[in-house]
């Protein structure tokens, strides 16, 4: 039988916008046992593909300041980033470092994404909100994240402390859909 606290903690996660965030600073220790859960997600051959880069305080406004010298960043665009890296309380780079002569690269984005998973779910029955953006511009940040050239960005994971509970369902299609049976 499986557990239902972990089915209840699974199903309970969602994506918290950098909107909803009040700017409060989440502790040093919480990052880090956030990341150590993130550390136990599973990876083909152990490779544990993921890395992070993590952003706080000061070096967020230099990681926004390399993303808006980008022409390609509205003032629109810009005048959403700043309010979403002001009320987040960190900002974590997604990275993973390819083993291309051990494995496809699909099976490293794979385990990278539990990764970040173990992170979202760590969140669940928290203050504590997540939110994972996969904008075109971080193929730009290579040189600036000090990226090695086996390694890719796959995106932000915004982290920040919100004050509501979020009770929303989220409608999820049939399951019996999405399923077929060989017996």
């Amino acid at each position: 039988m499986i557990d239902h606290n972990i089915s209840s903690i699974i199903q309970s996660r969602r994506s918290i916008y950098p909107s909803a965030f009040n700017g409060e600073m989440i502790e040093e220790d919480v990052i880090i046992q956030l990341l150590e859960n993130a550390n136990h997600a599973p990876s083909h051959k152990m490779t544990q593909p993921w890395r992070f880069k993590i952003f706080c305080n000061d070096s967020k406004n230099k990681l926004l300041d390399e993303i808006v010298k980008n022409k390609e960043v509205s003032e629109i665009k810009k005048k959403k980033l700043e309010i979403s890296f002001n009320k987040s309380s960190h900002i974590i780079c997604i990275c993973m470092k390819k083993n291309k002569d051990l494995l496809p690269e699909w099976e490293e984005i794979a385990a990278t994404s539990m990764a970040v998973q173990n992170i979202w779910i760590s969140c669940v029955n928290s203050n504590i909100g997540g939110y994972w953006s996969t904008p075109k511009y971080i193929n730009k940040l290579r040189t600036f994240l000090q990226l090695n050239q086996d390694e890719i960005c796959l995106g932000f994971f915004y982290l920040g402390v919100h004050n509501f509970k979020n009770e929303k369902t989220v409608r999820r299609g049939n399951l019996y859909e999405k399923i077929q049976w060989f017996r």
